[in-house]
Order: C-alpha cells, then structure tokens, then sequence
C-alpha cells in the first residue's frame, strides 16, 4: 500500500460515511499524519457552488445535467486538489467514483460505460488505494433522516433509489474485495465500527 494513500468513504444517506470520515481524520490528527481532505460533490471553491446548484431542494436539473455537474467539479478537484497531493500526503475524500456509478447508473439508470470512461478521462492513473463503504437498512436510514435539521435533494428520493444505489456499491465492492471494507451501522456499535476503521487505516499505512 502506498504510504500516502487515497481513501474513499462512500455509502448512501445516513450510513454513517461523514462520521467515519471525521475518525479518521481524528487518528491521523492524533498521529500527526500528513493528509487533505474533501467531498465531493464539492471541494474547490467553485466545486461548492455546483454542489449548492445540485443539492438545492428546489432544484429541477435533470440525471445528466447533474452528471455533468459532478464531473466538473471532479474535474477542477483533480486539477486543484489531487495532483499536487496525492502520493504527497493521506488523501482523504468523502464520496468519489463509486458514488458517481452507484447513484447516477445504479440509481438514476444513466449509462454505464459512460460514466466509467469520463472517470477513466479524468483520473488517468490516479485511483483509489482503499473504499471504506458504509451501510444502513431501510429502517435506520428513516430514523436518522427523520432527525436531520437541515436536509437537500438527495435527501428527498423514494427508499427503492436507495436500495438500488446501495445494491449497486455492493456490486462494485463485491468485484475487489481486498481493496473495500464494509461498515454496517445494523450490526455494529460505533466504537465497533471505529476499531475496524482505525485498525485498518494502520495497515493501510505500514
């Protein structure tokens, strides 16, 4: 593994993805590690304001024009972002390829291929070294969304979107295993959860 790896948090609402990222950067903090972190949609200044176009509730933009609003925001984090630190520094982001797959092809049924090839377009060699995927069922995922203050677009979905979206990061962690770890909310406490992460973020750094 790579000493300053690129490390993914992805899942769908409520898994619990942002709060295991903030663990992270708690350890790292703690180990006085090197590392940068940001979202997506988001990131760069300008990548923040296509995500406030994207997630806003009133928003009427269509699957692909939401699309295409994440891969420039992509783009300009790869450009701004990535290229002067990754390999440089622990990369941290939270939500990445597998989210743009999982939601715009698994969730809003957009084409597959391409979606991969503007991926492939954007990153070149720069991939992922570790996906940390969280996991809620139906009935938490209610709970916690019920308790949110302040809630955008993707908040709003019918439960099947979600399921699809879920299924469809299975389907792409299920196809290489050794570079995911599946967090689950269901069966574990946080401290649980906490362990498995940090005990595998040191691995990843050995």
């Amino acid at each position: 593994m790579s000493k300053n790896p690129l490390i993914v948090f992805e899942g769908i609402e409520t898994s619990g993805k942002s709060t295991y990222l903030k663990k992270a950067i708690k350890y790292l903090k703690k180990k006085k590690i090197k590392y940068i972190s940001f979202r997506e949609p988001g990131g760069t200044n300008f990548s923040e304001k296509l995500r406030l176009l994207m997630l806003n509730k009133k928003s009427k933009l269509n699957n692909k024009t939401d699309l295409f609003l994440l891969m420039a925001s992509r783009s300009e984090n790869i450009d701004k972002i990535l290229e002067k630190n990754y390999k440089n520094k622990v990369v941290l982001i939270d939500r990445f390829v597998d989210s743009t797959l999982a939601y715009q092809h698994y969730g809003m049924g957009l084409d597959k291929d391409l979606i991969l090839k503007m991926n492939n377009f954007l990153l070149g060699n720069t991939k992922p070294n570790f996906t940390f995927l969280s996991v809620v069922n139906k009935k938490n995922m209610h709970k916690r969304l019920k308790l949110r203050k302040i809630t955008n677009k993707y908040d709003n979905f019918k439960y099947k979107f979600y399921d699809n979206v879920q299924r469809g990061f299975l389907k792409i962690a299920n196809k290489n295993k050794s570079k995911y770890l599946i967090l689950d909310s269901n069966k574990d406490s946080l401290k649980i959860i906490e362990n498995k992460l940090i005990n595998k973020i040191k691995k990843i750094l050995k």
